[in-house]
């Protein structure tokens, strides 16, 4: 929708309509002023925090290469996840990867495999295993299954053979459907205590 065309001497209200200037209330007039100063102020900050991301993001990784071609070693972890350190310690600057996580057809399989082996396993000491496996598949409220709870599963020390291929049923549905890179900066305050430094206006 194109914007609307104010002609001089006039305000749009919230329904759109125009309304002459000299109309409007004087505490209405001085707090759309504030609103919008506000509002540029808090456009500029976003720019300037993008852009210093952009820039931090771009240093890290420039360093991360460098690290490679100079020893053929690889500074960052798992996924791209990296920890950079000052000299003394006291700082530290953090680049995580965290993706989103779904699962394919294969899921269901998986389901099935498992409710078999809990039901010849049923009896006695395997309880708690049911109530791990049902809460591990329990649809949350917005309609999708637990990630975390699922692929902990993986983790049990069960050798049985139908479960074995139930754990690999779940890594086979593993679909990565996005990713997201963060950069965090901690400083070390005078207890000693690691700091994020905040580049949040709801915790500054």
């Amino acid at each position: 929708m194109p914007p609307i065309q104010i002609p001089e001497g006039y305000m749009a209200n919230a329904d759109g309509a125009l309304m002459p200037i000299d109309k409007v209330k004087p505490q209405h007039l001085s707090e759309d002023k504030l609103v919008r100063d506000l509002i540029g102020s808090a456009r500029e900050i976003s720019a300037q925090l993008t852009k210093f991301k952009d820039i931090a993001m771009s240093d890290v990784q420039e360093f991360r290469a460098m690290i490679a071609r100079e020893y053929g070693a690889n500074k960052g972890g798992a996924k791209g996840n990296m920890t950079l350190r000052s000299y003394d310690g006291e700082l530290t600057v953090q680049v995580q990867v965290s993706e989103t996580i779904d699962f394919g057809v294969e899921l269901q399989a998986a389901k099935e495999l498992i409710d078999d082996c809990v039901a010849e396993w049923s009896e006695g000491s395997n309880d708690n295993l049911k109530v791990l496996v049902n809460d591990a598949f329990d649809v949350k409220k917005e309609g999708s299954i637990d990630t975390g709870r699922v692929l902990a599963l993986r983790r049990l020390d069960i050798t049985d053979e139908k479960w074995v291929t139930a754990m690999n049923a779940i890594s086979d549905a593993v679909r990565v459907t996005g990713s997201r890179t963060y950069i965090r900066f901690y400083e070390t305050d005078q207890k000693g205590e690691r700091k994020a430094v905040s580049l949040d206006l709801a915790s500054a």
